[in-house]
């Protein structure tokens, strides 16, 4: 019966798929297959034939398998190894080579024999490249084929360098990048123009021919792709899709990349379900929207429909279900982000005590605080609240570098215009120009090059921050350790980014802290800050009576935004204050036009704000709500 079950969830997916609960789960399982393929081989005494990958997503299965050689005695001797690919063009020796991922990732710390490894070569002359690719094929041939095949999966679909038009047949070659790969990989490169147009990689059918292939993805950035490729039709549009033809493929996820099939989705459309109010909440509103109907018009039919018979079967009637549902929907929306005093707060998100609520507004660069929540952030202000805002990192990574050179020529210039010498500032000022001539792709700048572009978005921030009301001793720069390695990889987190924070939060005491929670965030600083802010706060509560009654909200907006079941506090906006909000964003001159790391959106941050605040609005317009301009979204968190 349980397999019939199971058999029923899937059936929407066209390969195996097995979900872990997180990233470090997934990984310890797919090192373990390896472990165990290599150990087996050895036993007989024959090699093993990988096929790796690089990027992100396998990185803790191969610190897996370098502690599985430390620790458990595992031996990589006669472990022959293909990667899928390389830039091109591109010197082994830089630091975005794979060779260079490779190596400091993996073979540096075990002992496997390097003239076994195989990467493709990319400092080939263009016209010796394909007799190099028909090579690298017939040396995996010679070998009988790869045993294991590691993959992951781009957001274009990709595998390998295999974009999207990539035959089902295709063979090791060189291709050109898609747009977007180009731009997943500018933080990489110190910006997308430094990022090679094409590269190497094996073929399709090359990866196709594995005995065994396990393709990996991890967090909510990967869930839209991945559904394709499990559930959409096969397509050359997302070469991932080809996968469906093998026997011998297996996708391993975590639950936050497998959160888009249809069984994590909308599991009601596979399944019976266990109807907690969140699943219901969920549910009746994708209802709304799946037949374009207001939540308090939805009918018997709509719901048996559209499988929700059992909903309506065990909590209807159903007309009782969209009462209930639309009120706690409209009970998410208010005016009074800090709480309305002396009002019945029993049916709002926020509480009406104290009236004068101290707040922390967190924001992890300079700028997300009125990117995501510009509006509430005024609003607060207005309405009387002590409210503090407090810029976690220093954000000098995503300066340009002929933004350095304008603002020494003002201080240069300036200088000369009251009388004060010059000298050594034009020293500096020219080490900067001979540095920035000869700068190499993410070079780390100089610490005066650094230092000059943490001021220039400090500066930015005390802008955006006055424009919004507050006094100079409300305003805080943390500038936290773990950010200023100089690189767009960042240090780990330390004691002393824990020991910073808590200092603030000690000295404020707020009963709000809001905080990004905006976790597809691609340079992966939001997670890190929030990660901070929470273990501060839950060291804090062990000794401060305080924090019991702190609560954080969680805000979105710069990148993504939250699912409107999801919404526990929406923040309407007037015409007015939208337009405040924008002349806030606007104070980042930096950030503005165009950014040093855009991701995949081409719009403005100003544009994208305005564009999600204006979506949430009306997504709740649709259910039958209020029509407002724009609306900012919250989410509690419970820590």
């Amino acid at each position: 019966m349980a397999r019939l079950n199971l058999l029923e969830e899937t059936r929407y997916e066209k390969l195996p798929v097995t979900v872990y609960s997180d990233q470090r789960a997934a990984s310890l399982a797919v090192a373990g297959r390896i472990a165990a393929l290599i150990r087996k081989k050895q036993a007989v005494g024959e090699p093993t034939v990988l096929g790796l990958a690089t990027g992100v997503t396998p990185i803790q299965v191969y610190a897996e398998l370098i502690r599985l050689h430390k620790e458990d005695g595992l031996s990589f001797k006669g472990v022959i190894t293909f990667n899928l690919d390389e830039y091109y063009p591109m010197k082994p020796n830089a630091a975005q080579s794979y060779v260079t991922f490779m190596n400091e990732n993996l073979f540096d710390h075990i002992d496997i024999d390097k003239n076994l490894v195989h990467i493709p070569n990319g400092t080939l002359p263009q016209d010796e490249v394909a007799a190099f690719c028909l090579e690298y094929e017939r040396q995996i041939e010679e070998l009988g084929g790869l045993d294991l095949q590691i993959l992951g999966i781009g957001r274009t679909g990709h595998i390998g360098f295999n974009e999207p038009g990539s035959a089902p047949n295709s063979g090791t070659r060189l291709v050109t990048l898609d747009d977007l790969t180009r731009n997943d990989a500018s933080r990489d490169f110190g910006g997308k123009q430094n990022v090679p147009t094409k590269a190497i990689t094996m073929g399709v059918g090359t990866i196709f021919k594995a005995r065994e292939i396990i393709l990996m993805a991890w967090s909510a950035k990967k869930a839209s792709i991945v559904r394709k490729a499990v559930e959409g039709e096969i397509s050359g549009e997302v070469p991932a899709t080809f996968l469906q033809l093998s026997d011998n493929v297996e996708f391993v996820l975590d639950v936050d990349a497998a959160s888009g099939l249809t069984r994590f989705d909308t599991s009601w459309l596979v399944s019976d379900c266990v109807w907690d109010n969140n699943l219901k909440k969920k549910a009746v509103i994708w209802l709304s929207g799946a037949v374009g109907k207001p939540i308090l018009k939805l009918t018997e039919e709509d719901y048996n429909s559209n499988g929700m018979a059992q909903l309506a079967v065990e909590q209807g009637p159903v007309y009782q279900i969209n009462i209930d549902i639309f009120n706690q929907v409209q009970h998410t929306i208010t005016g009074w982000p800090g709480g309305k005093p002396g009002a019945d707060d029993s049916q709002r998100p926020e509480r009406a005590e104290p009236a004068r609520k101290r707040s922390i507004v967190f924001s992890p660069h300079p700028d997300d605080d009125v990117i995501s929540m510009g509006g509430t952030f005024i609003r607060l202000v207005d309405q009387g609240h002590d409210v503090h805002v407090a810029y976690q990192t220093s954000g000098n990574t995503a300066v340009w570098d002929d933004d350095v050179l304008r603002y020494m020529e003002f201080a240069i210039d300036f200088k000369a215009s009251v009388g004060e010498d010059t000298v050594k500032l034009q020293g500096i000022y020219e080490d900067m120009r001979k540095f920035i001539n000869q700068k190499l792709p993410n070079q780390v700048d100089t610490i005066e090059i650094r230092d000059v572009k943490g001021f220039i978005r400090k500066t930015e921030a005390i802008s955006g921050a006055r424009f919004a009301g507050l006094p100079d001793s409300n305003i805080h720069f943390q500038a936290l350790p773990f950010y200023e390695s100089g690189k767009t990889k960042k240090n780990s987190v330390g004691e002393e980014d824990i020991r910073l924070t808590m200092e603030l939060l000690q000295r404020v005491k707020p009963q709000q802290v809001f905080t990004a929670g905006d976790f597809a965030d691609p340079h992966g600083t939001h997670v890190v800050c929030f990660n901070i802010i929470i273990e501060s706060l839950q060291r804090l509560r062990k000794t401060e009576t305080w924090v019991n009654d702190c609560w954080v909200w969680m805000y979105r907006g710069a990148w993504h935004e939250f699912a409107t079941h999801e919404i526990e506090m929406a923040v309407p906006l007037s015409p007015a204050e939208v337009l405040r909000k924008r002349n806030a964003i606007f104070k980042h001159q930096s950030q503005k036009d165009r950014p040093v790391f855009p991701g995949d959106d081409a719009r403005e941050f100003w544009v994208r704000a305005e564009d999600r605040n204006r979506e949430s609005a009306q997504n709740y317009d649709r259910l039958g709500m209020a029509e407002y301009a724009a609306m900012e979204a919250f989410v509690r968190f419970h820590y």
